[in-house]
């Protein structure tokens, strides 16, 4: 996986600096004058004659990282997407048709995730860039999508909103930037991401490691509702947690994206709080029982949706219930940029005095109207009331 990204566009050299400590700095070919050349997030070098105008987004939830470049038209470039958000994040997927009615015209395609991706239909729709989700990769280079994509002249990239959220999701935005020839619209987004960021970032080292929370983070609770329970490891939200300055009891146990505890584990652990990822659910999985966050979510049907979590069996005796320091938050913040919120809305949950000045509502608020295509509505997190 690359660290470090360096870009060579418009007739000059430019070097764009990883997250990671260690940048080291690459050698760049000869380019035409209005080519573009990244590194992508899987070390995969990607030369384009041109910013990209006719798009592929190999995964439907790249949109939350992709439309932050240009929120007014985030389907001016493309012609085609994965069908995921409109399965699984259907009331996003309803936002954007009603505020942006030229999306219902972009064709959708299966899932790269999933191994739905079909190379003759990307190539029937002559794309010049297709963008697919670090998750997918190893999937895809076995499939050969990308040996296939190269013999038709199709280049494609690897950007990460999902493995490895604070490490890669500014050098991911830089990527799609400089390939979009939207560079000062990525280097705004990653200002306001680190400012943001940093507001937590800097005062959790002040936490005591004695004084810190121990929580067990539910990965889809309710998804579900006949297993219990899937959990983060030392990934994703596992790790956005820590960074907030929680003990996030599956890192020490899942070195990966997350496995699955035994209710009696999580009896036994009595955290002093658990975190829940909710959604809405219904739709592509009729039975869910999640918290259904979203744009058209009411605060009615998420305490209704927590009260019956906190009901399953066993669960009233847990500390974090009595204590109502029992919370959930919108799942799809897993594979967002936006998951900066949720590193806010942590550091609040999990330590009100010292974070006493953090708004994040308010930030949400900024996210939507600086770099979100959709407005503003519905529920994205909540306490047990």
């Amino acid at each position: 996986m690359a660290r470090t990204q360096m870009v060579a566009s418009f007739g000059r050299r430019r070097f764009l600096g990883g997250a990671a400590a260690g940048t080291a700095l690459l050698a760049a070919p000869a380019i035409a004058s209005t080519g573009v050349e990244v590194v992508d997030i899987a070390g995969r070098t990607v030369s384009l004659k041109a910013p990209a105008r006719r798009i592929i987004l190999g995964e439907g939830r790249l949109m939350y990282g992709f439309s932050v470049l240009q929120p007014a038209k985030p389907f001016e470039r493309l012609v085609g997407w994965g069908d995921d958000m409109a399965l699984f994040d259907p009331g996003t997927y309803r936002q954007y048709r009603t505020k942006h009615p030229s999306g219902d015209k972009v064709p959708r395609f299966g899932s790269a995730v999933n191994s739905d991706f079909s190379v003759e239909r990307a190539i029937a729709v002559n794309p010049d860039l297709v963008l697919f989700p670090l998750s997918a990769y190893q999937r895809q280079v076995q499939a050969g999508t990308f040996d296939k994509l190269q013999r038709a002249g199709i280049p494609a990239a690897v950007v990460d909103l999902r493995e490895a959220l604070a490490q890669n999701t500014q050098p991911s935005i830089e990527i799609m930037g400089a390939l979009l020839g939207l560079d000062g619209e990525a280097a705004a987004f990653n200002r306001f991401y680190l400012r943001e960021t940093r507001r937590v970032s800097s005062a959790v080292w002040n936490i005591p490691a004695n004084k810190r929370t121990t929580v067990f983070m539910e990965r889809a609770a309710g998804f579900d509702p006949n297993n219990c329970c899937m959990t983060f490891g030392n990934a994703n939200l596992g790790v956005t947690l820590q960074d907030a300055g929680g003990i996030n009891w599956g890192a020490a146990r899942f070195p990966g994206i997350g496995g699955t505890a035994s209710p009696e584990a999580i009896l036994t652990l009595d955290p002093e709080a658990i975190i829940g990822t909710g959604a809405d659910w219904s739709e592509s999985t009729p039975g869910s029982s999640g918290v259904p966050f979203g744009y058209e979510t009411t605060q009615a049907q998420v305490q209704a949706a927590l009260k019956a979590l906190a009901e399953r069996p066993g669960w009233s005796a847990l500390r974090a219930v009595r204590s109502k320091r029992f919370y959930s938050i919108y799942h799809q913040f897993y594979t967002s940029p936006a998951h900066l919120v949720a590193m806010q809305v942590f550091a609040k949950w999990l330590y009100p005095e010292q974070f006493a000045g953090l708004d994040p509502d308010a930030v949400w608020q900024e996210y939507h109207a600086r770099f979100s295509p959709i407005p503003l509505s519905g529920v994205f997190w909540a306490q047990l009331a």
